[in-house]
Order: C-alpha cells, then sequence, then structure tokens
C-alpha cells in the first residue's frame, strides 16, 4: 500500500520542480526581456516614484489649504541643522541659523521702517551675494512678494518691470546703485520709494537698509505673516528676458517654487551633497532650482557672484563641490580653458541644468570625467517640465507611460515657412509620429496650470493656444521643436524662429553648430539664416570665433561642412567674430546677427563665402555679394 504514496509524493516534488524551474526561467526570461526591451524600467520607477511621493505632498497642501513653503522649509532647517554652512560666499561660511537670524533683523527693518505690508510687491536690484538671500526671505517673512529684477535692465525697461509687477519699494544692491543715477527722479516721481544695502548713501532719494540694520531687532516676525492657504498664490515674480521686447513678469507661485526645488532630489541628490551655482539668482534655474534644491536637502551651497571659467575647477577642488549647475554654454567655456594635470582630480559627480549641446556634452566627459549630466527642460512661467534623469548624451528629458499619465504634452506639426502650427480640414493640430520633428505643446489642466505673467493678459493669453485637438482644450505654446525617440527620450530641435528653411528643406541651426565645431580652429560658433532678395527662405550663415593660435581655414570648413552636412545645410556664408553675443543665461543671441546680413561693405568683420569651384570658404568680395544678390552666384 506504500507504493502509491511513494510514487505520488515523487510525482508531487517533480511538479514542485518543474514550477519552480519554470518559475526561474520565467524570471530570468523577464530579467532578459527588461534588459533587453525595457532597460530603464526600474530607474524610471524609482524616479517617477521619488516624483508621485512628491506630488502627493503638494496636493495634500491643496486639500488641507494649508502650505509648507520654501521659506518654511529653511525655518524648520535652520532649527534642524543651525550651524552647517548654507552658502558659502568669496570663502566665508554662513550657516543656516545665520541667514536666519539676518533675515529676521531685515524682516524687522521692513515693517519698521521700510513700512511694507503683507501682500506688497518689492523689486530686487542685487547680484549674487549672501544678502540678496537676507533680503529675499526677509520679505517672504513679513507676506510681500519679491520681483526679481535682472542686473542687465537700465532705464526705460527697469521702470517698465516695476509697471509690471506694481512694486512701490525698490531693494538694490550697494554694487548696483550707481545704475540708477539717470532714473532716481523718475522713480521719485511715481512715488517709489529706493532702499539699498549700502551706508553713507549720497543720493537724497536713497534711504541705507544697512544703518537700520545695525539697530534693527532679530526677534521673530509672526509666523501668520508669511503663512499662505493656497498653493497657486505668487510666491514671487521673475523677468523673462525675451529676445524681442521688453522683460515680462512671470507669475511664479507657491507650488512651482516647490516643484522646482524638489528637482535635486529627485536626480538622487542628498545632505551631504555641496551645489555651486554661479548662475545669476534673478533667474529661476538659480534660485528655484538651485537655492530651492539646496534648502530641501538641508545641503550646502558654494554661491559666486559670477561664473569664472577659470576659478571654476579650483572653486569646486577647494570646497568638495558635488553638484555643479550650468545654463548654456557653460560647459563650452569650461572645455576651452587650457588642459591641466588637474583636470579630473575633484569630487564633483552630477551636474544640473540645460541647454548643453551634444557635441559639448561628449567633449566635456571625455576631459572631466564619470560626471552625470541630468538636463532639466522647462521656462520660467511653463507648465511642464522634463528631466534627464538616466543622463543619456543630447537629451533634454525622458517620457514613459506613467509620465504621459501625469503631465499631458503632444507635438505637434509646424509649418516653418509659414511659422505655424499646421491643421487638418477641422482646424486641429496634428501629432507628429514617433522620432519626427513637431512643436512641444503642453496642455493646461488642474495638475499643471499655466499662471501667466502679472499684468498683462494679452501675453498671457499669447502663450496659449486653444482648440489644439478638440474643441474647448488649451494647450502652453513653449515655442521649442522637439522630437521623441523609440526608447522615450526627448531632444530638443531648435526654437521656433531659429530652424529656418532653404532649398525647401528645414535646416536645425543647433545641429549645423554642432558639425561644425569640430572643426580645430572653431572655437564658438552661431548658424542663423539671412535673407537673399529672389530667394525662398533664408540662407544659412555661420558666425565663428578663431580659437587662439588657430588661424581661419576655409578649405577644412568646406571639408567639414560637404562631408557632414546635406547640401541644403551648409552655410553658404562665415563671419568671423572676437566675441559672440549671449543672454544673462548662456544663450546665443542671434537678432542682430540675422538683421545685419551677409553685406561686406556695412560689415566690418571679415565674410568667406562657400565656394565649390575652389573647394574653399573664400573671402566675400563687393563684387561677388554683388553677384549672389543679383542671382549670377550659384547658390
Amino acid at each position: 500500500g506504500s507504493e502509491p504514496e511513494c510514487g505520488s509524493a515523487v510525482d508531487t516534488m517533480a511538479l514542485s520542480l518543474g514550477w519552480l524551474s519554470a518559475a526561474v526561467s520565467g524570471l530570468v526570461c523577464a530579467h532578459a526581456l527588461q534588459r533587453t526591451r525595457f532597460p530603464y524600467f526600474w530607474r524610471d520607477l524609482v524616479f517617477l516614484l521619488r516624483v508621485v511621493r512628491y506630488g502627493a505632498r503638494l496636493e495634500f497642501y491643496r486639500w488641507r489649504r494649508s502650505v509648507r513653503t520654501v521659506l518654511d522649509r529653511f525655518v524648520e532647517q535652520a532649527q534642524r541643522v543651525p550651524n552647517k554652512p548654507f552658502v558659502i560666499y568669496e570663502g566665508t561660511a554662513h550657516t543656516y541659523r545665520d541667514v536666519e537670524q539676518r533675515s529676521n533683523r531685515l524682516a524687522n527693518v521692513f515693517l519698521d521702517s521700510v513700512g511694507l505690508q503683507r501682500g506688497d510687491c518689492v523689486a530686487m536690484l542685487m547680484n549674487n551675494e549672501p544678502d540678496y538671500l537676507c533680503v529675499w526671505f526677509g520679505l517672504a517673512k513679513v507676506g510681500c512678494t519679491a520681483a526679481f529684477l535682472n542686473t542687465n535692465i537700465r532705464s526705460g525697461s527697469l521702470l517698465h518691470c516695476l509697471d509690471c509687477c506694481g512694486a512701490r519699494t525698490l531693494l538694490v544692491g550697494s554694487d548696483l546703485l550707481e545704475c540708477l543715477e539717470s532714473i532716481l527722479l523718475d522713480l521719485q516721481q511715481r512715488n517709489i520709494q529706493v532702499w539699498t544695502m549700502k551706508s553713507h548713501v549720497r543720493y537724497p532719494q536713497v534711504c541705507s537698509l544697512l544703518e537700520q540694520l545695525d539697530v534693527g531687532s532679530d526677534k521673530l516676525v509672526p509666523a501668520e505673516l508669511r503663512a499662505t492657504t493656497s498653493i497657486t498664490a505668487p510666491a514671487m515674480y521673475i523677468f523673462t528676458s525675451g529676445t524681442t521686447g521688453l522683460p515680462k513678469a512671470a507669475v511664479i507661485t507657491h507650488l512651482q517654487s516647490l516643484k522646482a526645488a524638489s528637482g535635486f532630489s529627485a536626480f538622487g541628490a542628498t545632505e551631504s551633497d555641496v551645489i555651486y551655482t554661479s548662475l545669476p539668482l534673478y533667474h529661476s534655474a538659480a534660485s528655484l532650482v538651485g537655492i530651492g534644491g539646496t534648502i530641501e536637502l538641508g545641503a550646502t551651497c558654494v554661491l559666486k557672484k559670477k561664473f569664472s571659467a577659470s576659478q571654476f575647477w579650483p572653486d569646486c577642488r577647494n570646497h568638495g563641490v558635488t553638484i555643479f549647475q550650468y545654463i548654456g554654454e557653460l560647459c563650452r567655456y569650461l572645455c576651452n580653458q587650457p588642459k591641466t594635470e588637474m583636470d579630473q582630480v575633484h569630487k564633483v559627480r552630477m551636474g544640473v541644468g540645460n541647454g548643453l549641446r551634444q557635441d559639448v556634452w561628449r567633449k566635456f566627459l571625455l576631459r572631466f570625467g564619470n560626471i552625470k549630466l541630468c538636463e532639466i527642460y522647462g521656462s520660467t512661467e511653463g507648465n511642464l517640465c522634463f528631466m534627464n534623469h538616466i543622463g543619456k548624451t543630447g537629451a533634454v528629458g525622458r517620457s514613459n507611460v506613467f509620465y504621459k499619465l501625469l503631465f499631458k504634452y503632444d507635438l505637434v506639426k509646424y509649418d516653418l515657412v509659414k511659422d505655424e502650427p499646421v491643421r487638418d480640414q477641422h482646424g486641429f493640430c496634428q501629432r507628429v509620429k514617433k522620432g519626427e520633428t513637431g512643436l512641444l505643446l503642453s496642455r493646461v489642466s488642474g495638475i499643471s496650470p499655466f499662471f501667466g505673467y502679472a499684468g498683462n493678459k494679452q501675453l498671457t493669453e499669447k502663450k496659449l493656444m486653444r482648440n489644439v485637438l478638440v474643441k474647448g482644450d488649451a494647450y502652453f505654446n513653449t515655442g521649442d521643436l522637439m522630437a521623441e525617440d523609440q526608447e522615450g527620450f526627448i531632444c530638443f530641435r531648435d526654437r521656433v524662429g531659429d530652424t529656418f528653411r532653404w532649398k525647401g528643406e528645414n535646416v536645425a541651426t543647433t545641429e549645423v553648430a554642432e558639425v561644425l565645431s569640430v572643426v580645430d580652429f572653431v572655437q564658438e560658433v552661431n548658424v542663423y539664416g539671412v535673407e537673399i532678395p529672389g530667394h525662398e527662405g533664408r540662407a544659412g550663415m555661420a558666425a565663428l570665433i578663431v580659437r587662439p593660435g588657430f588661424v581661419f581655414d576655409g578649405d577644412k570648413l568646406f571639408d567639414c561642412a560637404v562631408k557632414d552636412l546635406p547640401a541644403y545645410a551648409r552655410p553658404l556664408f562665415a563671419r568671423l567674430r572676437e566675441t559672440l553675443e549671449m543672454t544673462s543665461t548662456f544663450k546665443q543671441q542671434k537678432f542682430q546677427l540675422v538683421q545685419s546680413g551677409f553685406n561686406p561693405s556695412t560689415i566690418s568683420d571679415p565674410l568667406y563665402v562657400l565656394d565649390y569651384h575652389q573647394k574653399s570658404y573664400v573671402p566675400l568680395t563687393d563684387q561677388i555679394y554683388q553677384n549672389v544678390v543679383s542671382g549670377k552666384w550659384k547658390l
């Protein structure tokens, strides 16, 4: 009678082993499939969990109608780690307690001497320094909204900015007071009071904050002054430096500032990190992501007054920097520095920023070592953010099924000739296929609201597109042309207006610039399109800076253009420059170059033209110019 029992036990064991081996095989197959088909699954999941956890906290604030702001977080950190350096500036460490106490003193001065009241808007015109943070926090502690002014603006533009945000008080850094000399009477006539972080002021219209600070109290101001029940209430105004027209005051809500402050932690930063910020604090990258992110972590920030390529790596070594912020061309400037044996002697493990071109990205990693470069894509006023948490070269962000559930965006077909999105017979836009370039639009919704610009409903409405895919929808128009590849990486192609058409084809200026920048004598290159009478579209032109110790070589430039660029994308003209103008965020200025064209009689810079007969870029003479304009020169 025992044989059947023994047989059944063997069968059961065999079945169990069969199930086990099947399960193991299944897991191995699943792992292999995940590695080949979904290689970023786990990293995506970890990143998404961080984002969702933080997003849930923001939704909780909205639901409770009680917001723990970035400033509240700073006050918490000042109690938790009072003696930890918060900001290191010009070799001096300012602890969390130092900044907390000084901002309290300023808050009392704002209430007692300046006469500010909760809800007032106050404009700040200051360079990077610890007092920028103390003034900003002091204003927030009394319930005032700070408006960060670009330190490069002057006279009329400055008055326009004050009008935009409705500021009746202007706080000026000690080193910027002279810039106001020409408009002090205008400010007085507009009843705008001016205070400066300087003692012994020689202008009767300007009062000294420092003198009041010396006799002020550092007692805590009532916490209810800074308290807010709405996560969508304005926290500050940041001015966007548009390439055309006057600056616009983007409304930055507590929601946006809290989202930005989560950037570093989403990328895996911790409180032991030391963050290097040399970008201007009046821009969102430095203030919202840099300072906000430092506060969220309870980390330390090394703050520079201005970016210096020669001081960057010595600073990083001296202060044990582990993360740095970049924007635009900053990494290119570092690559252009003379090579040293110390290039890879540092603790930097991550760079966070935007606008890094692929060619510079590769050069940077090759030269300075294994640094993870994480791009953040988003505009100050926009309602969409992409983050390249993988560090994939050339991508501005990463998308997947989960991301698309949370953030609704679309890439739609764009007509570069008409300079507008393509619409079908029903008036709706058309999505592009995977891998194709399209205009990036971000849907305006409860999760992704668009707050627009202060005091200008027309400009706010101008950034919106309605009835895009269905009747009644609304999208924020980023003005950026993007492409999403099969793996879900999103790549920036060009800015609408920067891309131009030539010979019926679209030419992306960034791609052409990347190709030309590999030529050994080229230090920097800015590509744009110029109009030629009698021709459709615009012909390519490259403004170049020649690398020190090298000379312009028309043959080499010709070889590179012909070898690596399609015929329609090869620049017809080259222009040698001593410098290339940049915006304050290190983005290349094209407008003036486009306007000045390619006429040698009105341009003093050396000009060259693509010559297929001589297989070179040859000097552009008045005679050749006339031949081009009259149509005799073969283009």
